[in-house]
């Protein structure tokens, strides 16, 4: 029986650990760990941020915007503490992705990749994140309505990973116009990591992996982090 596009699937990030001590819930993630490139300089995060590449900050799957985390090298014990302002990476296999500074101060810039310790600190104050869960500010006047038109899926075959969103109003942004300007179908997926829900956007729905990985080359530039994945294994 063929998996639907939204089921809801209960995965883990590599060796992600969530352990109590002393009443309180510390979290605790292995894995690898990648950083920004150039081209990314001056960009727009997820959380509304401009990327600085002189500023210790980071992007992660779920941890809410405006969390400090603390990240060790595994190969040589060194630390950072980067403020997660951005959502990725969207690379199978790593858990975290860093800016030039906090990858320069890990010491693996020559590697581009590295096996990491990341430890869980605090929200700080102030953060971009906080003005998100607390009560509703004052209407600014600039309102967004979408449409849904959603039903239940059961893909097959290969399609092509251009992302992952806690967000929903992420998603929706994104996915306004993406069918009709890559013309092909687009497949929301929904997964649980750590017992948050994750959004994936799949574009494509292909018999063989030799039409997904052409996909791929169209969408690189768009997508430089896309990747090919097979519908049955998700």
């Amino acid at each position: 029986m063929k998996r639907p596009g939204y089921l809801l699937s209960f995965c883990l990030l590599i060796a992600t650990l969530s352990i109590t001590s002393a009443g309180q819930d510390v979290y605790i993630q292995y894995g690898k760990a990648s950083f920004y490139g150039d081209k990314f300089q001056g960009r727009t995060t997820a959380s509304g941020e401009t990327y600085d590449h002189d500023k210790l900050t980071a992007a992660h799957l779920s941890l809410p915007f405006g969390t400090e985390v603390k990240v060790t090298n595994l190969s040589n014990n060194k630390t950072t503490i980067v403020r997660i302002n951005d959502r990725g990476p969207f690379v199978e296999g790593r858990v975290i992705d860093l800016s030039k500074k906090a990858a320069q101060q890990l010491d693996f810039i020559p590697l581009g990749l590295v096996d990491v310790k990341v430890e869980v600190l605090g929200i700080k104050a102030g953060s971009s994140d906080q003005t998100t869960v607390q009560a509703p500010q004052q209407d600014t006047g600039k309102q967004e309505f979408y449409e849904l038109l959603a039903r239940r899926v059961y893909p097959a075959g290969f399609g092509v990973q251009i992302g992952s969103f806690k967000e929903l109003a992420n998603l929706m942004r994104i996915t306004e116009n993406l069918k009709d300007r890559y013309q092909n179908e687009v497949t929301v997926q929904v997964v649980i990591i750590n017992r948050v829900k994750v959004y994936r956007i799949i574009i494509g729905a292909f018999q063989n992996r030799t039409d997904a990985e052409r996909l791929v080359k169209k969408l690189n530039a768009d997508y430089p982090d896309c990747f090919v994945v097979e519908f049955e294994k998700l």
